[in-house]
């Protein structure tokens, strides 16, 4: 059996903050119900659901053997497709008089780091 080296359990950890952030969705919806973006139709919460049972999913798929490759592909995808929620998330706090300039400048940070985020998922679809 092969070593387990930072770059091989790059599917754990992200199948571990996939799992995580799901879980999340059921446990504390309020708190994604606020950075849907309005422009969406239907109730926010559906789309926490939807959003946290595919984190679930891809958590799962990421973590069996058999399916992490595919389930690289879809965290790539999960990442890019929530990414407007972090935006309108961003847009919010940044909006907010009441918000502290250090969430300000976390929230704001966040965003970029989408980029390694689906950079390491894509590199575990490829292996």
């Amino acid at each position: 059996m092969a070593t387990e080296t930072p770059r091989r359990r790059t599917h754990s950890y992200l199948s571990g903050l996939l799992f995580v952030v799901g879980v999340l969705h059921f446990v504390a919806p309020k708190l994604f119900d606020g950075i849907v973006p309005p422009k969406l139709p239907g109730n926010p919460r559906t789309y926490t659901y939807a959003s946290g049972a595919a984190e679930l999913g891809v958590a799962t798929a990421l973590a069996v053997p058999r399916t992490r490759r595919v389930g690289g592909w879809l965290a790539a995808a999960l990442f890019v497709g929530v990414f407007p929620a972090n935006i309108q998330m961003a847009v919010d706090v940044v909006g907010n008089p009441k918000a502290s300039g250090l969430f300000k400048a976390g929230v704001l940070a966040r965003l970029p780091l989408q980029i390694p985020m689906i950079v390491a998922a894509l590199r575990v679809a490829r292996r």
